[in-house]
């Protein structure tokens, strides 16, 4: 619950809104603030629409959606029948406006507290408890970070045969942690001149892919059709463990959600679809989606463009991993979690073979999603925004039980690639006789069923303390 406080308090910074927030306080910012190192001092919220707009649109472009493509054409894998292009597109809309939902959601109460996204879960979960989630996020931040650096080298020596992957490498991992360095001012950039330059990029070679023969709309089937989808989804929602560490800079509530919202969700859509355009008409195979951008006129400057904006993926796992982190020790400084993580991150990339690590990472991200069903409800609904975010904020078990339900139902529709695990829940499905219908969308349903067991909980909670009182 936030509440006011005088100004004066603060050695200094902005004086004209001040606000705190459990442990957190917040004040407005300018175009020049930048984050705090520590989260014992003040968070300044000077972002606006265009900056949040800019941020997530960059984040809904990757290398890895425009490969991701292949999973929504055939959703049941390579070389099974595919959907019709009408069923793939509208598969890709409804499955991304979804997901971006949920992380224009998740955001809000970052916007509201300033309080990053692990912090956010100590109101939640309570502060000892929080330390389970926030440990998954690292992991799964670590990940992505090192995935990341991977798939930036892989395009750099596409585009440049003749530059070692080492030193790929080596570039992007110090872009990545310069950028870390100063957070709200790689937004700032990223808003400037990025974001221009990619939709450029992007609508040339929406027009060159085009002027090819399109194959009938409609030939294929909607069989997978739920599968598809269910596999954009996630991809929008992996950035929910990570959305309130920007959104918590954002000037307002509102600003948050319209900026993740809208930006996230059209380039993502713009993303998947050129690279369904690519596989139906150029690329020879699914793996030669970067073969096509290149095969077109001036492909190699764009797809360059393309791997150099590649870079934003990186900073935010890293400099997410950095905040997540402090959830453990508030005192300390991002700065130099950031430049040890980005160290770290590019050594892992040069000596490990991350591409196996891929479907770890999504079976962690399936972690958050029935999480996140767990937090938007009781943020809103049950608790209404009135969460301890201290250092000793009480335990709250019951909260993992709708988290476990959600997770359980995922599991038991869509268990993932890691070939030990899905054995595992296969056996479970058998014991329960329980076969997922094929309209069953495992990011939805445990949605579905983790708010629905934190409204019931919520309802059983406050039967519980009437009966107390009377």
């Amino acid at each position: 619950m936030a509440v006011e406080i005088e100004a004066g308090d603060l050695p200094d910074g902005p004086r004209d809104r001040v606000t705190a927030v459990g442990s957190i306080v917040t004040v407005a910012g300018d175009r020049h603030s930048e984050a705090p190192a520590t989260l014992l001092e003040p968070v300044p919220q000077p972002l606006g629409f265009t900056d949040q707009l800019g941020l997530w649109g960059n984040l809904g472009v990757s290398l890895l959606g425009f490969t991701g493509a292949i999973f929504v054409l055939q959703p049941y894998g390579t070389g099974t029948p595919e959907l019709s292009i009408v069923a793939a597109v509208v598969a890709t809309v409804v499955g991304t406006l979804l997901g971006t939902l949920a992380v224009a959601a998740a955001g809000v109460p970052g916007a509201r507290t300033g309080a990053p996204a692990m912090v956010l879960l100590r109101g939640l979960f309570g502060a000892r408890l929080s330390y389970l989630p926030t440990v998954l996020n690292v992991v799964q931040c670590l990940g992505w970070g090192i995935f990341e650096l991977v798939t930036i080298a892989t395009a750099a020596h596409t585009v440049a045969p003749g530059l070692p992957h080492w030193a790929a490498v080596l570039i992007a991992g110090a872009a990545t942690t310069a950028l870390t360095l100063r957070p709200l001012g790689a937004v700032r950039v990223l808003r400037k001149y990025v974001t221009v330059a990619v939709v450029v990029v992007v609508a040339y070679l929406f027009v060159e892919l085009a002027r090819h023969p399109l194959p009938s709309l409609t030939r294929g089937s909607w069989s997978g059709f739920w599968v598809a989808m269910d596999s954009t989804v996630a991809v929008a929602v992996s950035f929910v463990p990570l959305a309130a560490d920007y959104t918590r800079h954002a000037r307002s509530e509102r600003t948050a959600f319209a900026g993740t919202l809208i930006g996230y969700s059209v380039t993502q859509v713009a993303c998947y679809l050129l690279g369904l355009l690519a596989l139906v008409t150029v690329a020879r195979t699914p793996d030669d989606i970067y073969g096509a951008f290149i095969a077109v006129p001036l492909g190699t400057v764009a797809f360059a463009v393309l791997a150099a904006r590649e870079l934003d993926q990186s900073f935010a796992n890293v400099y997410s991993t950095a905040v997540s982190l402090q959830n453990f020790r508030p005192g300390w400084d991002r700065r130099i979690l950031s430049v040890t993580l980005g160290v770290v991150t590019t050594v892992a990339a040069l000596w490990f073979h991350i591409a196996d690590y891929q479907n770890f990472l999504s079976l962690i991200g399936s972690v958050f999603v029935p999480m996140f069903g767990v937090l938007v409800v009781d943020f809103f609904v049950v608790s209404r925004d009135r969460w301890d975010l201290s250092e000793g904020s009480p335990a709250r078990w019951a909260r993992l039980v709708p988290w476990a339900l959600g997770f359980v139902t995922y599991q038991l529709i869509n268990p993932g690639y890691v070939s030990w695990w899905v054995s595992g829940w296969a056996a479970v499905n058998r014991a329960l006789g329980f076969t997922p219908a094929g309209w069953m969308s495992a990011s939805l349903c445990s949605l579905a069923v983790s708010m629905a067991a934190t409204l019931l909980l919520g309802g059983v909670e406050r039967i519980a303390g009437a009966l107390r009182r009377g």
